[in-house]
């Protein structure tokens, strides 16, 4: 019992010397870097985003359009633009609760824990993507485990672990930071198995809403040939002024 102490007491001496190694060595924490590269892309404080999605499968493609609302990590809006047979739905996270409104049937429905894994809109992407319940930042470790360079930016690539207590959809992640500019340009997510779910790709790098950011996100599959999602910003705007009333049930059902 003894050594099995020692062991694990020797092998989180280690971990703790590895992340202090690193932070030395990159001057700042893998959490920070996970950090800023978020509140880049989602805004410090709040965020509205014009976006057009196109569902590609093997036989048949699908575009869906629609506009979102984003307050710090609580609050999500989500509505549909297009296309005609859809517009007019929305979707809000408010805290821990999440909620879809569907005009065509008049109809509220709280969605549960359960269906955050499930496909948005029919697409690759989750419920918990769009209306982000869980967060990369506090639901998660973060490890800097190397660095590589992808289409010619030097990236930490950076792991990121479930904590115990988190409602988290994947087994862990690997992302890949620009350095320079904490641009998100690749993101790995696997199972609890270990096995590669879906990889995330950033790329069209340009200025919009006052910052550099990729503008276009491609989602794919593993395994699934001819499969992928693909997001790309129309319109983004950051730190925005919305009150915490904007994000209500009442607002899914006139906000325009």
């Amino acid at each position: 019992m003894k050594n099995r102490t020692n062991r694990s007491g020797k092998t989180i001496l280690v971990v703790l010397l590895a992340q202090v190694i690193f932070t030395t060595a990159f001057g700042q924490s893998a959490r920070e870097i996970v950090q800023k590269a978020y509140e880049k892309f989602t805004g410090e404080e709040s965020s509205y985003s014009i976006m057009t999605m196109t569902i590609v499968r093997p036989t048949w493609e699908r575009t869906v359009t629609f506009k979102s609302w984003t307050k710090g990590k609580d609050y999500a809006l989500t509505l549909i633009t297009g296309p005609a047979s859809e517009k007019g739905q929305s979707f809000l996270k408010r805290e821990n609760e999440m909620w879809n409104w569907n005009p065509t049937i008049d109809r509220l429905i709280k969605l549960p824990p359960s269906m955050m894994s499930q496909g948005w809109m029919g697409s690759d992407y989750t419920n918990d993507d769009i209306l982000r319940e869980s967060s990369i930042v506090d639901d998660y470790t973060h490890e800097i485990i190397g660095e590589e360079t992808i289409e010619g930016r030097a990236c930490y690539k950076i792991k990121l672990i479930p904590r115990e207590d988190a409602a988290v959809v994947w087994g862990y992640q690997i992302r890949w930071i620009d350095k320079k500019d904490y641009l998100m340009l690749k993101v790995e997510l696997y199972d609890e198995e270990g096995y590669l779910v879906r990889t995330e790709i950033g790329s069209e790098i340009k200025q919009m809403g006052g910052r550099l950011i990729p503008t276009r996100l491609e989602l794919i599959p593993a395994g699934e040939e001819g499969q992928k999602t693909i997001a790309a910003f129309d319109h983004i705007e950051f730190n925005i002024p919305l009150d915490d009333r904007f994000f209500s049930q009442q607002n899914m059902k006139r906000v325009r």
